[in-house]
């Protein structure tokens, strides 16, 4: 069953006539509708089409959340073979909102981090919605390390509202260990490629995100903070959040013209949430092409490289 989103019911409205008209017939089995439905299919074909060919940054974020979208598991089990997790930070506990571990990309050996949401209400609350607390970084510090040490080119999957802001997690050192996870990317002398394939919020997202090569899906975001809460601390509103997500400039588009990301993946008509399997296949050529201009580099010049590329963030100005 389709979830659509706020600025898509005139869609839902058509479609919807369209279903029904499809139960009538195979009810009656006698109705000759193909007319009409095909009438309707070919209007929710072009709305659709001129929706998504215009969304604003407000409605950009309600994609990027879509329930329906993707998630780190769907990307691993369908791009990567032989994929082996490795659990826990050997501190502390396993963090289920961070999935690592080994795989093969196209029959290289890569290791393979991503935030991963859940896609129900059970592994909702089991991955702790994509958010991660300090083990999941260390973590993904130890993974970062271990590839690092066998030469091993890492690929990480962004999807994520911020890092889990618990008391717990607090406790347990989450500013540092987020700083420390970015401090590894900037570290590594191997290839590091990130995809944000959803939401990309905050520091929870940069420690991961710390690449040489950034790309972002069409209708992802990328930010320093949630419009809500930027809302919420600028105008003591959470409800200005579509004025938020204007200032906030994080869209993919926003984000390429500013320097922040390499590459921006199209999605397909309506987003990934309606075509997973492309979506997916766009993600895996991606990181094939991104990859094939990383591989042949050394250690040295990988580090140096993500070095200046970072350096080099905000010399185009905010008027790019």
């Amino acid at each position: 069953m389709q979830n659509y989103l706020d600025f898509e019911k005139p869609l839902a409205e058509i479609e919807g006539k369209a279903e029904e008209l499809r139960a009538v017939a195979r009810t009656s089995g006698t109705m000759d509708i193909e007319k009409e439905v095909s009438a309707l299919d070919r209007k929710a074909e072009q709305l659709l089409a001129d929706l998504y060919a215009g969304l604003s940054p407000w409605q950009k974020c309600l994609v990027a959340r879509h329930p329906a979208r993707p998630h780190c598991i769907d990307y691993i089990n369908e791009l990567f073979e032989e994929y082996t997790p490795l659990a826990g930070d050997r501190n502390f506990a396993d963090d289920h909102a961070v999935m690592g571990g080994l795989a093969r990309f196209n029959d290289r050996p890569v290791v393979v981090i991503g935030h991963e949401k859940g896609h129900d209400t059970k592994t909702r609350i089991e991955r702790n919605f994509g958010m991660a607390r300090p083990e999941g970084y260390r973590k993904a510090i130890r993974l970062m390390d271990m590839a690092h040490r066998f030469g091993l080119p890492v690929i990480t999957l962004v999807d994520t509202p911020g890092a889990y802001p618990g008391k717990g997690a607090e406790e347990r050192g989450q500013s540092e260990a987020i700083a420390r996870a970015t401090e590894k990317c900037l570290q590594i002398g191997v290839p590091l490629i990130s995809v944000v394939v959803g939401e990309g919020g905050s520091g929870g997202a940069v420690a991961f995100a710390t690449a040489n090569r950034v790309a972002m899906l069409e209708h992802s975001i990328y930010s320093v903070i949630s419009p809500e809460g930027c809302a919420s601390i600028l105008w003591k509103d959470a409800e200005k959040m579509k004025e938020a997500a204007e200032a906030l400039r994080l869209t993919a588009q926003d984000l390429h013209a500013l320097g922040v990301v390499d590459r921006i993946i199209p999605e397909p008509v309506g987003g990934a949430q309606r075509h997973k399997d492309d979506t997916i296949a766009r993600v895996g050529k991606a990181l094939e092409g991104m990859l094939a201009e990383l591989i042949d580099r050394s250690p040295e010049a990988l580090v140096k490289d993500r070095r200046a590329k970072f350096l080099a963030m905000g010399s185009r100005g905010l008027a790019a």
